[in-house]
């Protein structure tokens, strides 16, 4: 189905679709980056704690961790592209209503709405893209899909400082949701929506079933555990960086954020270098074991600070380019470690499980270490993290094994 839909809309037309879904992932993804740059802005506004600001951060990794599933278990129900644009549509209605929020209480609610619409967008996004995309070049696409977090996070890191106001932040990333939402309306395709069960009780039991199926896969349990690793390592960084920047580093605070937007924007190189090499015939256990290990040697040198500063911001950005190998090789290994290619959209579910997994708990834990034991305590675990993934993680070699 797949060929026939790329030869009968043209290799333009599943390209515009792809950008087209691209962007309203990193659209989603600025929903997340947009909370920590506008940080300073909303303790003067609001006069917010850290821990407020931090439970304010941490909303939409709470959902990802507690819903990623059953809303990737709608993909095949309600259809991609519906779930697409009510991600966006909950997007839009989040950040509107944050960006009119009188009080925390208000601001948080909105923040519940823009996570929801984060997490449909994320969920159904691979799904439309595998919809659209021709086998062949289905390793190129995903890599370049799994660009949208990274990419997201440093839009909205260097843009946010250009605003007078946290309002007109948030008014900004309405506007965008709703521009990636007038572009997948336009370009991804329709299809005709699925069959649905007669009653609410045999779409439980269908959606159930079908999350059983995945769950009782090996691989697909093993994908999950390792972008839980994988993202309890990224953010161990990434949620540290700025603090790294000042207290060890000495960089000045307007040079924090540009640094920091670099680091995570480094990202996408490792990304789209999975899609080339997977297309190539890369191991797909063999890139994610390689990443993890150059990320936990690059660890023990950023966290123990045996270099001078420039060697320890180098090895940021190492740690973070070669780290974007990890994520695009395991969405796009989703159709191979799911029972039946249809229910990939739950694999990918589960994975965003995982992700939300790593950046709930990875934060807190590296930062009560850091507390108790200093910064080589980071090391020790972001590498015991890498030397976890890089004995145990097994993958299918192609995707092509699995079944339609």
């Amino acid at each position: 189905m797949t060929d026939s839909v790329e030869n009968a809309r043209g290799g333009h037309a599943v390209w515009t679709t792809v950008f087209a879904v691209l962007g309203a992932g990193i659209v989603a993804a600025a929903q997340v980056g947009k909370v920590p740059i506008a940080i300073p802005m909303l303790r003067d506004a609001l006069g917010l704690s850290l821990a407020q600001a931090g439970a304010l951060m941490s909303v939409v990794a709470v959902l990802a961790l507690a819903a990623s599933v059953p809303a990737s278990a709608l993909v095949p129900v309600l259809g991609d592209r519906r779930m697409l644009l009510a991600g966006l549509l909950a997007v839009i209605g989040g950040a509107a209503a944050g960006a009119l929020a009188p009080s925390l209480a208000v601001l948080m609610t909105a923040r519940v709405a823009e996570g929801l619409g984060f997490l449909l967008v994320t969920v159904s996004a691979p799904a439309a893209l595998q919809r659209v995309a021709a086998p062949a070049r289905r390793d190129v696409v995903f890599a370049l899909w799994s660009c949208y977090m990274p990419a997201g996070m440093a839009l909205a890191m260097a843009a946010g400082p250009l605003f007078s106001g946290w309002r007109a932040l948030w008014w900004a990333s309405a506007a965008l949701a709703l521009a990636a939402g007038a572009a997948v309306w336009i370009a991804v395709p329709r299809r005709p929506p699925p069959p649905l069960p007669r009653t609410a009780g045999a779409l439980l039991r269908g959606m159930a079933a079908d999350v059983s199926a995945v769950v009782r896969g090996g691989p697909a349990l093993r994908s999950a555990a390792c972008f839980t690793l994988y993202s309890l390592m990224s953010f161990a960084l990434y949620s540290f960086l700025p603090i790294l920047l000042i207290e060890r580093m000495g960089v000045a605070h307007g040079a924090v954020g540009l640094l920091s937007a670099a680091t995570v924007l480094a990202n996408v190189a490792g990304n789209l270098a999975a899609g080339h090499l997977l297309a190539r015939g890369a191991g797909r256990a063999t890139l994610i074991a390689g990443a993890c290990s150059v990320m936990g040697a690059a660890a023990l040198g950023i966290f123990l600070s045996p270099f001078g500063n420039v060697a320890t911001y180098a090895l940021c950005l190492i740690f973070s380019g070669v780290g974007g190998l990890v994520p695009a090789t395991l969405i796009a290994s989703a159709p191979a470690v799911a029972p039946r290619v249809a229910l990939a959209p739950i694999v990918i579910g589960l994975l965003m499980q995982g992700s939300g997994l790593g950046q709930v708990v990875g934060p807190m834990t590296v930062g009560a270490a850091i507390d108790a034991y200093g910064w080589p305590a980071a090391a020790l675990l972001v590498g015991a993290a890498a030397v976890w993934v890089a004995r145990g993680m097994r993958l299918p070699a192609r995707v092509s094994a699995c079944r339609p």
